[in-house]
């Protein structure tokens, strides 16, 4: 018989059907499979964690961790059990089990270094530096192989970097990470790149500049290769570092003559020359003027360098190179600022501006070089002089030159963008600004003939023109406050879609815009079509959720939340398998970027924000209509006494520059400000969140039976530790937290503080001050303890409280229905054939809607309090026979206040059942577009534009619609809560 090379292990033939039932998602087959398996095999400890993860899958959780700790205590080694218990561990998001299941593994097998392996890699995942070195040096005596003592030697530097105490960091771990690679590089064990990069990392670390240039010079640095010019960029670091200027200047001139478009050299050559021209620096008379060769250490010499670069540039047949002519403006603006006079030789920036364009115009990049510059001009006689090179047909019917291939339109498009930042279309008037937005318009559908070919995915030629013409019209709209222009600046950028259905710029746009005029509906979509990956939830997530809710569009704000809430519970994970993998292939100088990285989301503003919103949002949508407040609570697992949002490291990671514009960049006191309202908003959201959380927990029952048993004893005590139970003392430093806030607050909207329209979006908060929805909440939370201290005090002794609580009902109610007052209008409302948005009025509804629902918490709380303080004040009375038919005011005060509610909710339900028939009633197709009669205005815009707004125009009412619906439901569920609050 001839032999097998290879036997297969029955037990892998036995669970091959499991795993494929779990691959393909067949939970209840794979544990049907388990189960069966496991009558026949009891030992087979894999079966056994297949099943668990079947369980955990299905939502079983608790018996599958049952079921894998029978496993783990067992401390299998066979590599299936191990295998299968990590996967599962990790799903049930516990790695630091998976560690245990590894230091067992290694003490039953010490000489296996798959399992050290393994140990180490599950160390990785829960950060824990110290024991990684002990496991990376135990893994190199079993098998000395280098990857693994750096592993070791890494760890070791991670312990610098996390460490609280910097001098530790400076006088144990980091030289002790030095010695041992000074080791391996007296034994010449060193091996690998990355090995000179962790050395180079360590030396950098302890500010040892002089060893590191040594070691990136000398025979280990020539190891460097993975990256173009990596010595050559690392000694110019360290150059800079040491203030080692004339090599620098002499490294980046050589550089240079090799590559005179590397624009970071020039700047490393400008920065050398002018510290070394401060220090009065001269070369030596004798020898090598420095290590690097020669050096340039006057102005001189510099505009001869620049104009020797322009001059190899001016000779070439093929197509020149942009750095040396960007060099030369570069050392103008220089030289300016220093106010040197040499700047003359170089030239007229104006005329030197004037060649670059003519050179360069028709590329895109053309624009953005000449930005940086636009502060050396003075005149706006350049603007002219680059539209009269820009070659252009004749004039046309509409009065406007149009380019005839896409080199001339570029070179036009680059002189129109130079304009706007310029400052020149900002300075017309309303008259010059409608031409100006005729002529871009004119020019957008003239270069669509150029992209007829063009793939869905890729842009138009001339899309930058609808989006400057968009800008044109937000400025009119800002100057004029005439809705019309809005309206026409949403059909144009419909238009813009429809013809580049992939330009993020012009969904981004539309997106604001919408937003601003209180229609959610359709920015679901265009966020959705953005397909915001990974980090970008971070960065431009702010511009779905600061809206999603507020415009009562709350299942897609749900949704909103959801998106942004995936990535960042998905951050820890993804980051440790990173950080394993950088380990694996040795990319030690990335393991601290991940590390940082996973700091900053954690510390995120966007995080902290939709993680308090989504649980709110919860509370107002559940939270005593399916389940009661204390279960909402209760699942959420919120702890009310403790705020876990990180105020003194909270992160700012908005991307506030997302928008293209051609506006001054925003400033630094504007994104501070921003910050410090967003914070001041989530301070208040956070503490109204954790005061219902305490709401919840507190308890209505004065003489509650003590726990029956010691296991009901040690479930009171856990529910209290999860903050399910709560006592009056809990609200009271919330509550005085939250008027503290509040003040604060007020202080900051005194200011009246204004940011561009393409800056940050204002927060909630100046709304929520004005219509009184803050307060409100504030004097509904402060209703149970005066409650609580009623129900200490009885009814009998406690007249003047049970007046001030009354006050405080018939103070609620007024200021609802002041709340619900600001509610009243029409969200489109039609004046003189001209349709005019009111998006205040649906962000004041569901301010209403938030408060009703805290007053209706409160409310079921005094309800649960008042309702046996009644029950035994009527004892009393049968016992006395009393037959006095007094009620105390209290009870009287509640009874009326539920009634109030009643009616305020009715209200509130009819009154939204009239603007819902408003809108719906609505023609929007007979409204005038520009204030015009409707002839006129079919003369003005061509069909296809007015399709364009008129579908704008449908989105809007189609979301206020929806808007109203979802308010008028949740509002109808709210009303039918009330019942329940009868004494």
């Amino acid at each position: 018989m001839a032999a097998r090379g290879h036997v297969q292990d029955p037990n892998d033939r036995r669970l091959r059907p499991i795993y494929d039932y779990l691959d393909n998602g067949n939970n209840k087959m794979a544990i049907q499979q388990a189960e069966k398996l496991l009558k026949k095999h009891r030992d087979l400890h894999c079966a056994k964690v297949l099943k668990a993860i079947g369980l955990q899958r299905t939502g079983k959780q608790d018996e599958a961790f049952t079921l894998a700790q029978e496993v783990a205590g067992l401390e299998p080694t066979d590599d299936n059990s191990l295998q299968a218990l990590t996967i599962l561990y990790r799903e049930m998001h516990r790695p630091e089990l998976v560690t245990k299941l590894y230091e067992a593994a290694v003490r039953k097998v010490p000489t296996s270094e798959e399992y050290h392996s393994h140990l180490f890699m599950a160390y990785a995942r829960v950060g824990e530096y110290k024991k990684m070195q002990q496991a990376g040096m135990a893994l190199y005596k079993i098998v000395p192989k280098n990857p693994y003592y750096f592993w070791s030697v890494m760890s070791l530097v991670m312990q610098a970097i996390s460490a609280q105490d910097e001098k530790l960091s400076h006088t144990m771990f980091l030289p002790l990470a030095e010695r041992m690679v000074e080791k391996m590089v007296k034994e010449e064990k060193i091996e690998a790149e990355a090995e000179v990069q962790l050395y180079f990392m360590i030396l950098e670390r302890l500010g040892k500049y002089a060893e590191a240039l040594e070691v990136v010079r000398g025979q280990l640095g020539e190891k460097l290769t993975s990256e173009l010019q990596s010595r050559e960029n690392k000694c110019m670091f360290l150059y800079g570092r040491l203030e080692q200027w004339p090599e620098c200047n002499a490294l980046s001139r050589k550089l240079l003559l090799k590559n005179p478009d590397d624009w970071q050299f020039y700047l490393s050559y400008f920065d050398s020359l002018f510290n070394l021209i401060d220090q009065s620096w001269t070369p030596p008379e004798e020898g090598n003027h420095s290590a690097e060769g020669e050096v340039h250490c006057s102005v001189a010499q510099a505009i001869g360098f620049v104009e020797e670069r322009l001059a190899s540039e001016e000779v070439k047949e093929t197509r020149p190179l942009r750095g040396p002519y960007l060099a030369r403006l570069e050392l103008i603006s220089r030289l300016r600022q220093r106010g040197s006079p040499d700047e003359q030789q170089l030239g007229e920036p104006l005329e030197l501006m004037f060649q670059y364009f003519v050179k360069f115009g028709d590329k895109p990049c053309c624009f953005t070089d000449l930005k940086v510059f636009l502060h050396l001009l003075s005149c706006d006689a350049f603007v002219n002089r680059l539209t009269e090179a820009v070659p252009l047909g004749p004039v046309g019917e509409d009065g406007v030159a149009l380019p005839g291939d896409t080199r001339a339109l570029q070179r036009h498009l680059g002189a129109a963008q130079l304009s706007r930042c310029l400052g020149l279309q900002h300075a017309l008037s309303t008259d010059g600004k409608l031409a100006l937005i005729h002529e871009l318009r004119a020019h957008y559908r003239h270069g669509l003939q150029f992209g007829t070919s063009c793939l869905k995915t890729e842009l138009q030629f001339s899309d930058m023109y609808c989006l400057m013409a968009a800008h044109v019209y937000i400025d009119l709209w800002i100057e004029t406050g005439k809705e019309h222009v809005l309206w026409q600046c949403l059909g144009l950028l419909e238009e813009g879609l429809a013809h580049s259905p992939s330009n993020a710029q012009i969904k981004l746009l539309l997106l604001l815009l919408f937003c601003r005029l209180g229609a959610f509906e359709p920015v679901v979509d265009l966020y959705s079509s953005l397909d915001a990956k990974h980090v970008q939830h971070d960065t431009i997530g702010y511009l779905l959720t600061r809206y999603a809710e507020s415009l009562g569009q709350f299942a897609a704000a749900s949704q909103a939340c959801n998106f942004s809430l995936r990535f960042f519970h998905s951050n820890q994970k993804d980051t440790s398998e990173y950080i394993i993998q950088a380990y694996k292939y040795g990319a030690f100088e990335k393991i601290p970027e991940f590390i940082a990285f996973r700091n900053r989301l954690n510390n995120s503003l966007h995080f902290a924000q939709v993680r308090t919103e989504r649980m709110l949002l919860d509370l107002y949508l559940d939270a005593d209509i399916s389940s009661t407040l204390e279960e909402s609570v209760k699942n959420m697992s919120l702890c009310p006494e403790e705020d876990d949002i990180p105020w003194d490291s909270l992160r700012d990671n908005r991307d506030l520059d997302v928008f293209v514009s051609w506006n001054p960049k925003l400033s630094k006191e504007h994104r501070q400000l921003s910050l410090e309202e967003e914070s001041l908003w989530l301070r208040l959201r956070s503490l109204t969140l954790r005061l219902a959380g305490c709401l919840s927990g507190l308890c209505h029952s004065p003489q509650a039976p003590p726990p029956a048993t010691p296991h009901a004893q040690r479930n009171a005590e856990k529910s209290a530790e999860n903050g399910v139970a709560s006592k009056p003392a809990d609200m009271q430093p919330l509550l005085g937290q939250l008027e503290r806030t509040l003040g604060q607050a007020a202080q900051f909207t005194d200011k009246h503080q204004q940011y561009p329209f393409l800056g940050p979006p204002p927060t909630r908060l100046p709304q929520a001050l004005a219509n009184g929805s803050c307060q409100c909440q504030l004097v509904a939370l402060q209703l149970p303890l005066h409650v609580q201290e009623l129900e200490t005090s009885g009814l009998d002794q406690s007249a003047e409280l049970q007046a001030q609580i009354a006050n405080l009902f018939k103070s609620l109610t007024v200021q609802l229905q002041d709340m619900l007052n600001k509610c009243k209008g029409d969200l489109l409302e039609v004046t003189d054939g001209r349709c005019r948005a009111q998006p205040s009025l649906l962000e004041n509804l569901v301010f209403f809607v938030e408060t009703v629902c805290v007053v209706l918490w409160v409310s079921s709380h005094c309800s649960g309090t008042l309702r046996p303080l009644k029950s035994s004040l009527q004892k009393k009375k049968k016992k006395k026979k009393e037959t006095s038919t007094v009620t105390p005011v209290v009870l009287s005060g509640f009874q009326e206040f539920t009634a109030s509610l009643q009616t305020l909710l009715s209200q509130a339900v009819e009154q939204i059942q009239d603007q819902e028939s408003s809108l719906t009633a609505l023609k929007l197709e007979a409204l005038s577009l520009e204030g015009l009669p409707q002839a006129e205005v079919k003369d003005t815009f061509s069909c296809d534009e007015r399709t364009f707004i008129k579908a704008a125009m449908d989105k809007v009412q189609s979301s206020y619609l929806r808007s109203l619906q979802e308010v008028g439901d949740l509002l109808r569920k709210r009303a039918d809560t009330l019942k329940s609050l009868k004494i």
